[in-house]
Formats: C-alpha cells, sequence, structure tokens
C-alpha cells in the first residue's frame, strides 16, 4: 500500500499504550495489503483511512463504547451502495441515499477473515465507481 515516510510512527502514536489494537490493525492492514496493494493508506487524528480514488474504508478506535463490546477491539468502518443484514454489523448507517456505512467490531485475528475481507473489497470496488 502506499503510505506516506511518517506512517509508521503516525501507527504507533495511534495505537500508543494499545498494544492489542495495534496488532488487530497490523494484521487487517496486511490483509489489505495483499488484497489491494494499490491501495493508499493516511493515519488521521480519529481513524486510519485506507483510499482508492475515494475513501473506501478506515479503522478506528472505539471511543464511544456499545454494551456488551469487548474492552480490546477495533471499528472497521466501510460503504457500500446498500446495506448489509449480518450479525456481525454492529452499527449501519444510510448517510446520502444508497450510500450505507457499516462498522464491524473486531476483537480477534479470527475476525479478519474472507467475509470481512470482501466486504472491504466491495466498499473499494463502490468507492472507484462512484
Amino acid at each position: 500500500m502506499q503510505q506516506s515516510e511518517y506512517y509508521e510512527g503516525d501507527v504507533l502514536a495511534y495505537f500508543s499504550e494499545r498494544p492489542q489494537e495495534l496488532a488487530l490493525y497490523e494484521e487487517f492492514s496486511a490483509a489489505l495489503d495483499r488484497m489491494l496493494p494499490e491501495a493508499s493508506v493516511k493515519v488521521q487524528k480519529s481513524q486510519i483511512s485506507f483510499y482508492g480514488r475515494r475513501l473506501f474504508a478506515a479503522v478506528s478506535l472505539p471511543y464511544r463504547r456499545k454494551k456488551g463490546w469487548p474492552e480490546h477491539c477495533l471499528l472497521v468502518t466501510f460503504g457500500l451502495p446498500e446495506r448489509l443484514d449480518d450479525s456481525r454489523i454492529a452499527a449501519a448507517a444510510e448517510p446520502y441515499p444508497n450510500r450505507w456505512t457499516h462498522h464491524v467490531v473486531v476483537s480477534r485475528p479470527g475476525e479478519i477473515d474472507g467475509q470481512l475481507m470482501a466486504w472491504v473489497r466491495a466498499a473499494y470496488e463502490f468507492s472507484q465507481n462512484k
């Protein structure tokens, strides 16, 4: 993936004192890099954003936790043209007609699986064609 020269330091700063979340992020980032090496990544204050032509996914630390969420987890966010109906979707919203934002809670490396990555790939393809 394309990244700035400060990427590694920015990632370490973003996850400072959160080693379990950093490990999950590294797993997700590696899977995304294998799937979409042409994508780019940018570390921001509140999230780490992934771009093709446009933003298609993000990873963030959940600062507002819903009851029952694990103590150590990441939120993987992506956009699709339709709402997904799956138990793994923690929240979904339609900020614009036919643009659904989905949030998936990831607390174990095994949750970075084919299904999640297929959703992220579909989000990439959707963002490329907007």
